[in-house]
């Protein structure tokens, strides 16, 4: 059962890195900087993915406080912007250790599980119900996503500090899920 599991998990991992070389956002590091050996290309691919991810769901958290209209969702987007901005430093520091350049091989892309600018546009124009609807539904989304590509970067990763990374916020997006969908809002807005 657990080799089944992880030959599921390794055609994931496979299928994510074919999909972002055919969306035209290969991880290649520069030519005059190669990525040192410890960093595959699953490290280096799921890192640059992981940054915009957690860059985007933090400018729809940061919405929260003036448009949520469920008190309990906006201590949940609270502590969840704070998760996200701890999150995206031991990101940043992997990427600069990976010496791949920050080049954003994502920015224009709306990939799975990103919450979209467009999103992120209609949340500035919507307070109470439709908000918390809004932020729910993206917010899950992305932390499913995540735990998808963590699962992933741990299983085909070569670079143990991502593998560690990858464990910690796996565990943390489950968590967030748990509290998620436990919010008295998330029942209200799912029917």
């Amino acid at each position: 059962m657990q080799l089944r599991r992880n030959v599921l998990t390794r055609r994931t991992a496979a299928a994510l890195l074919l999909g972002l070389s055919v969306a035209g956002c290969t991880s290649q590091p520069a030519a005059d900087r190669p990525a040192p050996a410890a960093f595959n290309d699953t490290d280096t691919a799921w890192i640059q993915l992981l940054i915009p991810m957690d860059e985007r769901a933090s400018q729809l958290i940061a919405l929260a406080p003036a448009r949520a209209g469920h008190p309990a969702l906006a201590g949940w987007a609270k502590e969840a912007g704070r998760r996200l901005k701890d999150e995206l430093v031991p990101l940043r520091e992997l990427l600069d250790a990976s010496g791949v350049p920050d080049t954003r091989p994502h920015e224009g892309h709306n990939m799975p599980g990103m919450v979209t600018l467009d999103t992120v546009r209609r949340a500035r124009t919507v307070t109470g119900e439709s908000f918390d609807r809004l932020l729910t539904e993206s917010l899950r989304t992305h932390l499913v996503q995540v735990r998808m590509l963590c699962a992933s970067e741990r299983t085909s990763g070569r670079a143990q500090r991502a593998k560690d990374l990858a464990t910690v916020i796996e565990r943390s997006a489950a968590q967030q899920i748990t509290r998620l969908d436990a919010l008295p809002v998330r029942a209200a807005t799912a029917s």
